[in-house]
């Protein structure tokens, strides 16, 4: 074998794809050189024979270290690493054990016999411990909850809510006024923009799909009324001098994230010092102090490093906007566990305090939206989104350096609509920590987001078989597929399903591997079916071919709203941008956009969504209804409404590629959210959605 081949061979055994099929069919090699790069990055140099030697070496080590976890499917045998025929005893999560013997399986390993209850267990073997992660054979999927009915909700950019009071972005309380309208008029479900934690000393930092942690919550999104009451939050504000730049926030169209941050953190301080100086200076502790108390205790030393994080992140960068990232400060302050940290930590107690009091404030008030959500009767009430990974620069790739790619970065390769690929900046789990960790971070990842919500969408949920990884500074062209040990993950995601009675919607739109999708309906999580998307060359696909248990869209985030489809505007918006047309031109997008209108209105004409010749593209109102109409019909349990097509907007949330050329993540929404569906346009799409209920 020549050295090249060495490298492809340690590659594979390393879990990267050493070739990989193009949207367009063609067979793609990855060059060598690349892979000496990828493998460098992960621990596994690959540069000389020692390397490469050193490197299979650790990999044969990993490959024969016994597993304490394993995942198996409910009423199926599983294997074990343990010697076949040896005594062992199962002790089951409710406390029951059972004296068992291991028998023999076709590849000559050690079988456990099948369990019959969901859960974590434990097998004892000698003197290990084994835990074993028994999954349904689906979680709760859309079509449980609704049973007999087609439900529909909303979704929502909860930055762009407007409520009297949320300073200027929009936060639970307004998306608990948006759940109560939703539900009284019919809705089961509204599906949120991410909330995860972003970086408070710096709020530029505002993309909800690239945090500095998803365990933890965007404070800016916190609803203190909930806990404190208005009069009290109102009397924090005042006392802060927060009031006037608050106004002007929320009078604005579109957010100003720094000044708004700026001004809410403020006055969420001032609140704090009070909570200090009253509830948890009482000799007997109160109810919220006891709830403060226990929220974080519960979360452990996550919560505390994330908190220290957030400290430390304000202190470095305020003094030196170079060590925006972790990876710059001293080396000390790189390690979490260091005693530099914890001596800053101690310095700074009363920061630490104040993140921590951030997010609890976040997580209540979370929690009391969905409350409100559910007790309005909504089936699901709120779903929350699971962004791909994470900023390598933020809390979670520092507090737990060892779970995360660090120096690779989550992408796409290149396609028809991105020729050069995409490297999208974010970090995410290695696969080799994840089994070693027995899966721990993906676990806690899972149970923040299902914590407070009726249900989960799993953002690029192609990451669960396989992640396009490229180098820190690299072209987007020079990655690698990096596959996941995708069975496990799917049987964790059912098992938490069912544990936290959450439904998960996987976003399975563009190139797909064979099979996948399958996969992930066998498991209970639902696929997206997105109007634009269901076509052929020449034919949108009728309403009866959007399956039951995939959820059906208009729209999302990062396309056109049918009202910016409908007239062009998103072709226009393009075309004043550069290199936005990915080697195509805004005539011949015209062109085509025309000939879809006329196959679109085609198929909503022949499903009796609409009738008549096509609007003209300046009067988008009667498609966005017409479009409404036809996913009424569809057979899926869930259809989802963004609010802009809901309202007839024509403006997308967010232009993929851009930065400042349009106001990503920054619009808000004209009317309070208490009111936004009191539009006579909106009601009447709303009520075609809701005579699919009884239908």
């Amino acid at each position: 074998m020549s050295a090249d081949d060495h490298v492809r061979d340690l590659a594979g055994r390393a879990g990267f794809s050493v070739e990989w099929t193009d949207q367009s069919g063609k067979a793609q090699t990855v060059r060598p050189d690349t892979l000496r790069r990828l493998l460098k990055t992960i621990g596994l140099p690959a540069e000389s024979e020692g390397d490469i030697r050193s490197s299979t070496e650790t990999l044969d080590a990993h490959a024969r270290a016994p597993s304490d976890f394993v995942t198996a499917r409910l009423g199926e045998p599983f294997t074990v690493d343990a010697r076949p025929m040896s005594q062992a005893l199962l002790v089951r999560e409710d406390g029951e054990s059972f004296d068992v013997t291991l028998g023999v399986g076709d590849d000559g390993r050690a079988q456990m016999r099948p369990i019959l209850e969901p859960g974590y267990h434990r097998l004892e073997v000698g003197d290990r411990v084994i835990t074993v992660a028994v999954a349904p054979r689906r979680g709760v999927s859309i079509v449980d909850v609704a049973g007999a009915r087609r439900m529909w909700g909303l979704a929502a950019q909860v930055y762009g809510l407007t409520r009297s009071g949320d300073g200027g972005v929009g936060d639970m309380g307004g998306v608990a006024a948006l759940a109560l309208a939703a539900a009284h008029s019919g809705a089961d479900a509204v599906a949120l923009s991410p909330l995860h934690a972003g970086f408070s000393a710096d709020p530029h930092h505002f993309g909800p799909y690239s945090p500095s942690s998803r365990l933890f919550l965007n404070p800016l999104h916190a609803d203190p009324d909930f806990l404190f009451g208005e009069d009290r939050v109102r009397e924090a504000i005042r006392v802060s001098d927060a009031e006037d730049a608050r106004a002007e926030a929320e009078r604005a169209a579109l957010i100003d994230w720094p000044a708004a941050a700026r001004a809410k953190l403020s006055s969420l301080r001032t609140l704090y010092d009070s909570f200090r100086a009253v509830e948890l200076q009482e000799a007997s502790p109160g109810r919220l102090a006891a709830d403060f108390a226990a929220f974080r205790a519960d979360g452990g030393a996550l919560l505390e490093e994330h908190a220290r994080f957030e400290t430390l992140h304000g202190a470095r960068f305020g003094a030196d906007h170079r060590q925006w990232s972790w990876r710059s400060w001293p080396e000390a302050l790189r390690d979490p566990n260091s005693a530099e940290v914890a001596a800053f930590a101690a310095e700074h107690a009363d920061v630490v305090g104040f993140h921590l009091f951030l997010q609890w404030l976040a997580d209540r008030s979370f929690g009391a939206a969905q409350k409100l959500a559910r007790d309005a009767g909504m089936a699901i009430g709120l779903i929350s989104d699971l962004a791909v990974g994470m900023d390598a620069g933020g809390s979670h790739a520092w507090s737990r350096q060892e779970d995360v790619l660090v120096g690779l970065s989550v992408g796409s390769p290149p396609d028809l609509f991105n020729p050069n690929g995409q490297a999208w900046g974010l970090a995410t789990f290695s696969p080799m920590a994840l089994k070693a960790r027995a899966y721990a971070p993906f676990l806690a990842t899972l149970r923040a987001c299902m914590k407070n919500a009726g249900g989960v969408r799993i953002d690029h949920a192609m990451g669960l078989a396989r992640l396009w990884m490229v180098p820190e500074g690299a072209s987007a062209k020079e990655g690698a597929y990096l596959s996941y040990p995708v069975d496990d993950m799917l049987r964790l995601i059912a098992l938490e399903s069912l544990r936290n009675n959450a439904v998960v919607v996987g976003e399975d739109l563009g190139t797909v591997p064979d099979g996948f999708r399958e996969r992930l309906a066998d498991a209970g999580v639902a696929g997206m079916r997105v109007l634009q998307f269901e076509k052929d060359e020449a034919h949108f696909f009728p309403p009866y071919y959007y399956p039951a248990d995939a959820l059906a869209m208009t729209t999302t985030h990062d396309l056109p709203t049918m009202a910016g489809w409908w007239t062009g505007a998103d072709i226009a918006l393009r075309a004043a941008i550069a290199g936005q047309q990915s080697g195509e031109t805004a005539e011949n997008d015209l062109g085509s956009r025309a000939q879809d209108r006329i196959d679109l209105w085609r198929a909503f004409t022949e499903a009796g969504a609409a009738d008549g010749e096509p609007p003209a593209p300046e009067r988008p109102a009667l498609a966005v209804d017409a479009a409404v109409r036809f996913l009424s019909e569809t057979p899926s349990k869930l259809v989802l409404l963004p609010l802009e097509d809901a309202l007839g907007v024509t403006d997308q949330p967010n232009l993929p590629g851009t930065l400042d050329e349009h106001p990503n993540w920054r619009r808000r929404l004209p009317a309070p959210a208490s009111d936004l569906l009191n539009d006579e346009a909106a009601l009447g799409r709303l009520r075609s959605l809701n005579r699919r209920r009884h239908t």
